[in-house]
């Protein structure tokens, strides 16, 4: 069977085509294309006029390099949960119409246990907790009891956004994360900041304060202030993994989310599961980032568990929750 995923959750448009072969997924495509600003953050608004310009260019691009044929296609998922509404909505109006014309049902996926899912499908990993670290999502995920648990999360803001915050504050574009990931290399002086951890769950919000007034006082160096934001804000997140690994008892870590191709944050990560002899599993950076194979490779579980609705009924759900989903494909 063909699967064809749709990604629209915030900034990234993609459309990804994998095929099942005897319980293995075979990866034909995996394209996208992403909103970017100069100066300043994301723009719902025009980030979803964005992915309505280039979604007919993006699926003819990957049709040509799948060497297939729309009426190949045998499911269409689209990516309905969580995320910005006008972005959501631009995917599921393209996920409607092409199924519309192919006569296909349609799979509504949960972006964030896409990324948990893909990870179990690409690695080796069998039950790991994620540390998922994205944009707008900063979560720590356990499957248990039929559904994926969260025992840790950002009671503010995300991960991502926080970096995106303090990168508009010190005139980065959008995203922020990979020029502060580049400024941290050249720090050499850490500085203390607020470690913020509240039981399971972590706050970011008194640290970007922070790192705002000690950015204005020009007293530290951008290289500096980004070196010890990245060692505090990953340590954070780190921690909180540790804790779910020891209470859930489990051995192995998965990487997810946009923030994971952070070196630093990898690193880190490496270093905390090899002191607890686990196994520390992170994937390639294209699914790392918000990627339309993950939404197919999970809309392709779901269809075999018989989760679909007819175009017609295509919804989304903007705040729906990881553990708001009952699994009934493992």
């Amino acid at each position: 069977m063909i699967t064809l995923g749709i990604e629209s959750t915030a900034h990234t448009f993609g459309i990804g085509i994998i095929k099942d072969e005897k319980g293995k997924i075979n990866v034909f495509c995996n394209l996208r294309d992403m909103y970017k600003t100069e100066k300043g953050g994301i723009i719902p608004i025009e980030s979803a006029k964005h992915h309505k310009e280039v979604a007919d260019k993006l699926y003819q691009d990957a049709l040509q390099q799948s060497k297939i044929n729309e009426k190949d296609i045998n499911i269409i998922a689209y990516s309905a949960a969580p995320g910005l509404p006008p972005c959501l909505k631009e995917g599921k109006e393209f996920a409607k119409k092409l199924a519309m014309k192919l006569n296909r049902s349609l799979v509504p996926v949960n972006h964030c246990i896409a990324h948990l899912e893909i990870g179990r499908t690409l690695t080796k990993a069998k039950d790991p907790v994620l540390l998922y670290c994205s944009g707008a999502n900063t979560q720590v995920i356990v499957f248990t009891e039929r559904k994926y648990r969260i025992f840790g999360e950002t009671l503010d803001q995300g991960i991502g956004n926080f970096i995106d915050a303090f990168g508009r504050y010190i005139g980065f574009g959008f995203p922020a994360g990979p020029e502060i990931e580049e400024m941290a290399s050249h720090g050499k002086n850490f500085i203390k900041l607020p470690y913020s951890i509240k039981g399971m769950d972590v706050a970011f919000a008194g640290l970007l304060t922070n790192l705002k007034q000690k950015f204005d006082s020009k007293r530290y160096s951008i290289e500096d202030l980004c070196y010890s934001m990245q060692e505090t804000a990953f340590a954070m997140l780190i921690e909180t993994a540790e804790r779910a690994l020891s209470h859930c008892q489990k051995k192995e870590l998965l990487l997810g989310g946009g923030v994971a191709c952070n070196k630093r944050l990898q690193e880190m990560a490496k270093i905390m599961c090899k002191e607890r002899n686990a196994k520390c599993f992170i994937l390639e950076n294209q699914y790392n980032v918000d990627n339309a194979v993950m939404i197919a490779d999970l809309g392709l579980k779901m269809f075999k568990a018989g989760i679909f609705v007819k175009p017609e009924q295509a919804e989304i759900f903007p705040y729906e929750r990881t553990d708001d989903v009952k699994v009934k494909w493992r």
